[in-house]
């Protein structure tokens, strides 16, 4: 049939180190949107600036593996995306986190910048594989919606009841460990998706990116795991309200937010807070207690969350100085230790002087 010629055979290493038919402008367009100058590239690549330049106009092209390494390793994308015949269409992160000035996303590292850009490749992935359709029985982001005028106490209420934990049940949990994870699987059986990762930068807790069908929130996991369950919830309060958000150590930034955009940030830590110690409670359960650390310590455990998060609670009620939280919250951000409840710092208190 081929006249006695022997066809030759191209194994699987040979097909991988084959030139291929990549589109150079996505090429170009993901390492514009990485925030990455040719000569990075080429540092990490193993290559001069002049290559990659090359391969971004299309006259010289990659390897498979180079693409690869590309796609994976250095932008932090799918590697389909290259085969795509033009850029796709994707939010800035000014339109992603509208409530969020635009000096404070200028200052966000590099390795921030590249996880919001895969937690948006993720949320393509998952709505690609689950057909464009959340497969949770019940949304929470279809059946509740809020605006910033909403009372606090009635949006706590109407997500409490949502997904039915009671503070029993909350209480039952052995640690904080079993409560984020508890948190964590209720909200993604109600079509909220739920990443972790180590951020390599202890400016930020968390961040989400809002979207009807699948929303995502994505958290820091080398955070302690009472901040994590903050996070989470003030997230989530972002979802609610329709915006995408960040959860910022240092919120400074807040101060010279208008309108709307400030009262969303606002509210989403006061939603968190008073989502996870309702108010109503929190309050006979410090009826007549003298406020001192291990009390302190005490209530957190009760509630799952952190210290700070309960001196917030006793901040906002004036039975601690702000001076009393500052000290307290600043010297425990910076433990790597839970202090001891027999610490003999007393904190002062409108009770205990009485």
């Amino acid at each position: 049939m081929n006249g006695g010629k022997s066809i030759p055979v191209i194994g699987k290493t040979e097909i991988m180190a084959q030139k291929i038919p990549y589109n150079p402008e996505v090429l170009k367009w993901a390492r514009q949107t990485a925030g990455m100058q040719l000569h990075e590239v080429a540092h990490r690549m193993g290559k001069d600036a002049g290559t990659i330049s090359l391969w971004e106009t299309g006259e010289s092209s990659p390897t498979y593996i180079q693409l690869e390494k590309l796609a994976y390793k250095i932008y932090k994308r799918p590697l389909a995306l290259f085969f795509f015949p033009e850029p796709p269409e994707e939010e800035s992160l000014e339109q992603a986190f509208r409530t969020l000035p635009e000096s404070e996303i200028q200052v966000m590292s590099r390795h921030m910048h590249l996880l919001i850009r895969e937690a948006q490749t993720m949320q393509i992935n998952v709505s690609e594989l689950n057909d464009y359709k959340n497969p949770a029985k019940r949304n929470l982001l279809k059946d509740l919606q809020f605006t910033p005028q909403t009372p606090l106490s009635k949006m706590v209420s109407q997500v409490r009841d949502y997904l039915d934990i009671d503070l029993t049940a909350q209480f039952s949990w052995k640690n904080t460990g079993q409560a984020l994870k508890t948190w964590r699987n209720t909200l993604e059986d109600h079509g909220i998706y739920i990443f972790k990762d180590a951020f390599k930068d202890d400016a930020y807790s968390a961040f989400c990116l809002h979207n009807e069908e699948f929303p995502i929130i994505y958290i820091n996991n080398s955070t302690p795991k009472t901040r994590q369950i903050f996070s989470i919830f003030h997230e989530l309060a972002h979802l609610l309200m329709g915006t995408g958000g960040v959860d910022a150590r240092n919120t400074d930034y807040i101060k010279t937010l208008r309108g709307n955009n400030k009262k969303i940030e606002v509210l989403c830590n006061r939603f968190a807070g008073a989502f996870l110690v309702p108010d109503a409670h929190f309050s006979k359960q410090i009826k007549e207690m003298e406020i001192t650390p291990p009390a302190i310590e005490s209530l957190a455990l009760k509630y799952k969350v952190s210290r700070e998060v309960i001196m917030r609670k006793l901040l906002d009620k004036k039975l601690v100085s702000q001076q009393d939280y500052d000290q307290n919250t600043e010297k425990w951000r910076t433990e790597t230790k839970p202090a001891s409840p027999g610490g003999n710092f007393y904190l002062k208190s409108s009770k205990s002087l009485n």
